[in-house]
């Protein structure tokens, strides 16, 4: 089982995950050009994949969903809430799920889970092939016991940490964004991560990658020194998901 990012932030997400020959990809916020090409540098094209399974509705994580699934005649699953509030799925294979149920895309099975956040139904993901467990946690307010249990004793974790709080404070976003980026129903900060990890870790936890950093309210040194006090190593040796290149892939 491997993984790796095509861009994690808010201007577009992605995440791929094989099993096998299964390959589906989490989210699609790029152009279709663009999710072509950073396909094309983990060494895919949309034909490998066996389609894409959606968080939420917000366009980072959407926008390119309708495009990419109607051209390539790609499956997409999601939540009821999120279908509701979706746009330009028109002509898409649509299968709705259960943010509770886990379901089977061929060699991998996936576990939705509810999570605080602005968005009509949103879930996160995990991602098991029957040795190893991939969980990704972002784009949520605040952690909760059903999301702790939800991560527990997962081999590798693509954890959110979105902002710094104090730079949020100082920045340039209106007092009604800051107030919806740091509530409860926004996105995880430094610290929150941090608590969250220090609850998660254990011996066969393999990696941990910071994802969803903001570029104007973060820095990616402050989320790994976050990260990195609590795995008890050296900052740079916690990886960071960017908006670019995301990452590339990482072997279980």
């Amino acid at each position: 089982m491997r993984f790796a990012s095509l861009g994690s932030g808010s201007e577009g997400n992605g995440l791929v995950v094989e099993a096998g020959t299964t390959r589906v990809l989490m989210d699609c916020g790029f152009g279709l050009a663009d999710s072509m090409a950073r396909l094309a540098r983990l060494g895919l094209q949309a034909t490998d994949l066996a389609g894409i399974v959606v968080t939420h509705e917000h366009s980072d994580h959407i926008g390119g969903v309708g495009r990419l699934a109607r051209k390539h005649k790609l499956p997409v699953w999601l939540t009821a809430g999120t279908l509701a509030m979706a746009q330009d799925l028109d002509g898409v294979a649509v299968q709705t799920i259960d943010s509770h149920a886990a379901f089977v895309v061929d060699g991998l099975e996936i576990q939705p889970y509810p999570v605080p956040h602005d968005a009509r139904e949103p879930v996160q993901f995990v991602f098991g092939d029957g040795k190893h467990k991939l969980g990704v946690l972002t784009d949520t307010g605040c952690s909760t016991p059903h999301i702790e249990a939800m991560l527990a004793g997962v081999d590798a974790l693509v954890l959110e940490c979105n902002h710094d709080v104090t730079m949020l404070e100082n920045g340039p976003y209106p007092v009604s964004l800051k107030r919806r980026v740091g509530g409860r129903f926004g996105h995880l900060e430094n610290g929150q991560a941090a608590a969250l990890l220090d609850k998660l870790k254990h011996d066969k936890l393999q990696c941990v990658m910071a994802a969803h950093v903001s570029r104007k309210n973060n820095t990616d040194a402050l989320a790994q020194r976050a990260l990195a006090q609590v795995l008890n190593c050296a900052d740079e040796d916690v990886r960071v998901a960017c908006q670019t290149a995301g990452f590339d892939w990482i072997e279980l």
